[in-house]
């Protein structure tokens, strides 16, 4: 029993901080009216009536007649996505009113396995942001089509659910389940006896896979494109984390299950999945959900429960988080109404945070932990020839499959294509926008390359490199020269992870992202400006597409349509297999 909590309750000490002179946002009955919220220590003790709970020791916030609502809650976030260090993704994310996330820090598992999680998951609990641990369902996450440098099996995630820390099952895929995958299916079952959440990652579920993912215990899931899969998901129990961001707009068409096909509001949620230090900074992160969400038709107070309570119920930790209720922990925000809204003071655990969307007190930022840093290993520097496909010998041309991504979503769609034989190998051929791709293991030394030929980017000159590669965090390389890619690649190496541009076979743009491969301890907004000035220069090289690192990224995922390439090789993703991109020789 807290005793403090309870004897501020009662009226029997003075609070430690009251909100006062609001308007209180009810998620639980939809109501708003005066009030405002007493806090002990780290917990809400009343809301409502609390004028008897201050005394002369209070500090008072007077919220001056504006909107008191729960902290946000993002109800499914790879924070790893917008390269910040996990202090430097708080102090962003608390800026714009979000006090709880939801994540497995699967990317560091990918790079580091269960010790890397370990150390972010430390390194979180030292920021006033609640970073709520789902763990990995498996990695490598496409087993036997991809080379991760951590592994995550059955008997770490059985051991992991005893942990306090951990409040589920993350990512379970659900073309696995179509397989009956053995390792996947123990580990819902642990996860179930162990009385935690299963969250999905199931991309065109229908029919009976849809009733199989909900009748293994499913509680929610992130994977709806189109109003249709949020109908399905919802219509059975499953909560859906309405996902937007600037790879995968979707939230217009989403939305639409509510504001045209009329369902309840009570299974919908706000997630981002992935963002990016631009898009925090220019537009915010649960805050810019609810206003893209009342901008199409959502009121107010749906739109606040859908970014608190309901996320919180998706997870079954609505005693903890999401509302206003007394007992819960004290993360509130201060914010303006539908017409103009904006966050304007952040409380989380009982204390003031951001103000204006400044923090009130920087966050440390710690000293990392060796297994996070230094985390390339290669057998020997990338050469040219090894990024392309060669030729058999006499041959003029090749008929190869090739995948395009979309122009709005990293998803890829195959095709056939005829590209020339010179020097040896199949070359790109800017003309008809296919360019080399490849992805080099860096992770244990194996030698590993895949290769293919991609469109989509309109690049037409120049090559980019990454180390942020999902689902393995592998490097991948893409360009019209073999030359400049090796340049970049061999750049992404030098720097212990990056993203780098290359300009007539000189680096003229990169971003260090040494913690990981994936992070950076640099803040936000200035990462935001390094980001922009690089996608410009690509731009400038023709690139076409809003984020192309981050498309990039996800080219290299085999657990999304329809096409992907990995160290291992090009992928048919529906199959889960290796495919050859060589269909003819000509």
């Amino acid at each position: 029993m807290n005793q403090h909590l309870f004897d501020v309750a009662m009226g029997k000490v003075p609070a430690d901080l009251v909100i006062k002179n609001g308007q209180i946002v009810n998620v639980y009955t939809g109501e708003i009216y005066e009030g405002g919220v007493a806090i002990a220590g780290d917990r809400i003790a009343a809301s409502g009536d609390v004028d008897y709970a201050i005394g002369e020791t209070t500090e008072i916030i007077d919220a001056e007649g504006n909107y008191i609502v729960p902290g946000f809650i993002d109800g499914h976030i790879h924070p790893e996505s917008t390269a910040l260090s996990p202090a430097r993704f708080a102090e962003i994310a608390l800026s714009r009113g979000t006090t709880s996330v939801f994540t497995d820090f699967h990317e560091i598992g990918v790079v580091g396995g269960m010790a890397a999680m370990e150390a972010a998951v430390e390194e979180a609990k030292a920021t006033p942001l609640k970073f709520n641990w789902v763990m990995p369902s498996h990695i490598p996450f496409s087993p036997g089509l991809e080379t991760s440098g951590g592994s995550i099996d059955p008997e770490i995630i059985r051991k992991a659910l005893e942990r306090d820390d951990v409040v589920g099952l993350s990512e379970v895929v659900s073309v696995y389940i179509a397989f009956e995958h053995p390792g996947l299916l123990q580990s819902i079952d642990d996860t179930r006896k162990a009385g935690k959440i299963v969250s999905g990652h199931g991309p065109e579920i229908e029919g009976p896979l849809a009733n199989a993912f909900a009748a293994l215990g499913v509680l929610n899931d992130h994977e709806s494109l189109i109003a249709q899969d949020v109908l399905i998901r919802a219509r059975r129990g499953i909560y859906v984390h309405l996902r937007h961001n600037l790879i995968v707009p979707t939230m217009p068409e989403l939305i639409k299950a509510m504001t045209e096909s009329k369902i309840d509001s009570r299974m919908l949620c706000l997630a981002t999945d992935d963002t990016s230090a631009i898009s925090l900074v220019n537009e915010g992160h649960i805050d810019y959900l609810i206003r893209t969400v009342m901008a199409l038709g959502v009121d107010f107070v749906t739109a606040i429960q859908m970014a608190t309570l309901n996320n919180a119920c998706s997870f079954q930790k609505a005693l903890e988080i999401g509302s206003l209720a007394p007992g819960r922990y004290a993360d509130v925000n201060i914010v303006t109404g539908a017409d103009d809204f904006k966050v304007l003071k952040t409380i989380a655990n009982g204390k003031l945070v951001a103000e204006n969307e400044k923090l009130v007190t920087p966050i440390d930022i710690p000293e990392h932990a060796p297994v996070l840093l230094n985390t390339f290993h290669l057998k020997e520097p990338v050469k040219a020839q090894d990024l392309v496909i060669p030729a058999k010998e006499g041959a003029a041309s090749a008929r190869m499959h090739v995948m395009r991504t979309l122009p709005w979503v990293p998803i890829t769609e195959g095709g056939e294509a005829v590209l020339p034989v010179k020097d040896g190998y199949v070359n790109s051929d800017v003309s008809q926008d296919l360019l080399h791709i490849a992805v080099i293991e860096r992770h244990h030394k194996t030698g590993n390359i895949g290769k293919a030929f991609i469109g989509g980017f309109a690049l037409s000159a120049g090559a980019m490199a990454s180390s942020i590669g999902h689902d393995h965090h592998n490097i991948v390389v893409m360009g019209a020269d073999p030359q400049e890619m090796a340049v970049a690649a061999n750049r992404v190496v030098e720097l212990n992870g990056g993203i780098v541009l290359v300009k007539d076979g000189k680096v003229v743009k990169e971003i260090p992202l040494p913690i990981a491969g994936l992070l950076t301890d640099t803040d936000a907004w200035t990462l935001a400006q390094q980001r922009q000035e690089l996608l410009a220069a690509a731009a400038e090289l023709g690139c076409m597409v809003a984020d192309a690192f981050m498309f990039l990224s996800f080219v290299t995922l085999a657990a999304i349509p329809a096409f992907a390439v990995t160290d291992k090789g090009y992928v048919d993703v529906m199959t889960q297999q290796i495919m050859d991109p060589v269909l003819e020789w000509v």
